[in-house]
């Protein structure tokens, strides 16, 4: 496969998963700022928010205030953002045109169409008057593009990019949403969890369609430390890191050329590092300090992809 495919369906699985966490992530904040609390708690989620998307100094230099609407707005259609819900999906699109050969009608026809149902909800005023819908309308189009690639299209080297991307971003994502909670302040004690803290797990859990899942495997109580188990190293949750670096080795495996040995290694490194962990050790050593670690680690891996599989970045 030519490097210039490659890279552009590794940046459209990329985009659109890049699209449906952004909506989760907005969607915990929309939720929790309807919890009681003062004014500062909420200005701290929001801006929790932001430093964990590295958009804080973006959204500083357009806004003077700190306000949920200005920040949803910066998210999800700002034009200045880069980052924002309209523009991975645009991306998306893009990419996905600019490959229209290689992918079934099936797949070119979601990523058309969810850019121009995007331009039509935009236009009405859903996203201020229910945000939550817009944000699920978001991960719905995501999960529709992922099952119409998986339904429709041979399982050749284009789908491997495809699966690449989508956990690639995924893990970065899924390490960034529970990341917020320490940027956010909640306790960081089960035992010591007041109701507030009780309910903005229960809300991150749903965004990471995971709150049916937790009562399942634990059965229990909600406590943070299960849900950093349950988020980082169960191999049998969708979303959880080790499942995104399962996927990323498998998929990487199936791509192997003549100079990506090292990078299977580095990714085998990580998975490693993840399946033989205990989430006691890792609190111990600090749940911020290793989800900071395993974010510099994928970003070293998504470069390492590039150099060894897609169109070399302008130096």
């Amino acid at each position: 496969m030519l490097s210039r495919t490659a890279d552009h369906l590794f940046w459209m699985a990329r985009y659109t998963e890049r699209a449906e966490n952004t909506a989760r992530m907005l969607d915990v904040n929309v939720q929790t700022s309807m919890l009681p609390q003062s004014d500062e708690e909420n200005a701290q989620g929001w801006r929790a928010l932001l430093g964990i998307s590295e958009l804080q100094y973006a959204f500083n230099q357009k806004y003077q205030s700190l306000e949920g609407r200005e920040v949803i707005d910066f998210m999800v259609r700002d034009p200045d953002n880069t980052s924002s819900i309209v523009a991975c999906l645009t991306q998306a699109r893009e990419n996905a045109r600019a490959v229209r050969g290689t992918l079934t009608t099936e797949v070119w026809e979601i990523q058309n169409q969810t850019w121009l149902d995007m331009q039509r909800r935009l236009k009405s005023d859903l996203l201020e008057t229910d945000p939550s819908k817009f944000f699920e309308w978001v991960k719905y189009r995501s999960h529709l593009s992922r099952g119409v690639t998986l339904g429709t299209m041979l399982r050749d080297e284009a789908v491997h990019f495809i699966r690449l991307g989508t956990f690639l971003e995924r893990a970065d994502n899924t390490a960034r949403i529970l990341d917020v909670k320490y940027h956010g302040g909640a306790a960081e004690s089960g035992e010591s969890m007041s109701q507030r803290d009780f309910y903005y797990w229960g809300a991150m859990l749903r965004s990471v369609s995971g709150f049916e899942i937790y009562r399942k495997v634990y059965r229990d109580v909600i406590t943070p430390a299960r849900i950093a188990e349950l988020l980082m190293l169960r191999a049998d949750m969708p979303r959880s890191l080790l499942a995104c670096m399962d996927e990323v080795v498998q998929n990487l495996r199936a791509v192997r050329n003549d100079v990506s040995a090292d990078t299977e290694r580095f990714a085998g490194r990580l998975r490693a590092q993840l399946e033989f962990a205990k989430i006691d050790d890792i609190l111990a050593d600090g749940l911020h300090d290793t989800l900071t670690r395993f974010l510099a680690d994928i970003y070293e891996l998504g470069n390492r992809v590039s150099r060894d599989f897609l169109v070399p970045l302008a130096a």
